[in-house]
């Protein structure tokens, strides 16, 4: 099953108890508000679903697993309300990888940016190469990686996180990534990569159903109170995102992308 987005898709495919849920946009498979729900619309569908034993995440191409916020819908924001609605659409995707009952493992074949590293935060375990290097870019973009926050905090520590969110314009290499809990492994190739997913998607979709439902509540303990944090963080960024600084940044940039 293909959703089609404008210049982009979210795919899903079952198998043996395996559902594969891709999503794909030409711009280094960054996020508009239309993929981002139509990707936490998928994942959600996909939780419902008892003949679903773990879910896998990825996303199209080679290079890029996710350059987060698609500038093109960024600069388009003209209002607070605007800006709070699309930034909410990272919060829903969040919030139902949180809630789904399986198991998601996430697929990270190349770099992750500001809402890519939350994604990547946001599933059960991340298996990446060693070309997936890391940078939450928001505050040079003048807002700050609010939505995506918890659940990076949650996984690498408030020292890693502050590290990355002060220091906006600096990769990390996927080995600091799995070194601070990030990535669960990397391998130094795609194929590497796809093996070990198989093998791990294989072993859960043979698990107890019941149990790895019991084990992630346990897991996601404290986070119960997402639904509103993730939504209050999501109005900050929509202030922020209409400030000097950031119109600034925005124009900027997309100048720069122009042939």
């Amino acid at each position: 099953m293909v959703e089609e987005i404008k210049q982009g898709h979210v795919k899903v495919e079952r198998e043996h108890g395996i559902a594969t849920i891709e999503f794909f946009h030409p711009q280094g498979n960054s996020l508009p508000g239309q993929l981002l729900r139509a990707l936490a619309k998928h994942i959600h569908s996909e939780g419902l679903n008892k003949e679903n034993k773990v879910i896998v995440l990825r996303s199209g191409g080679e290079k890029i697993f996710c350059s987060g916020a698609s500038f093109d819908e960024l600069a388009a924001i003209g209002s607070q309300e605007q800006g709070n609605h699309f930034f909410s659409g990272f919060a829903e995707v969040i919030n139902a990888m949180r809630k789904t009952p399986q198991f998601i493992i996430a697929r990270i074949q190349g770099k992750c940016i500001g809402g890519g590293v939350g994604l990547a935060a946001a599933a059960d375990y991340a298996i990446a190469t060693d070309g997936a290097d890391i940078k939450l870019s928001e505050l040079a973009v003048g807002i700050g990686p609010f939505v995506v926050g918890p659940a990076v905090q949650r996984k690498i520590g408030l020292a890693a996180f502050s590290e990355m969110t002060i220091d906006a314009g600096t990769w990390r290499h996927a080995d600091w990534a799995r070194r601070k809990g990030l990535f669960s492994e990397i391998h130094s190739s795609t194929e590497l990569m796809d093996d070990a997913i198989i093998r791990l998607a294989n072993t859960l979709s043979h698990s107890s159903p019941e149990a790895m439902y019991e084990i992630k509540k346990m897991l996601w303990q404290g986070t119960e109170h997402w639904d509103q944090l993730l939504t209050e963080r999501a109005a900050i960024s929509g202030r922020l995102i209409l400030g000097d600084h950031s119109r600034q940044f925005i124009a900027s940039f997309k100048a720069k992308q122009k042939p």
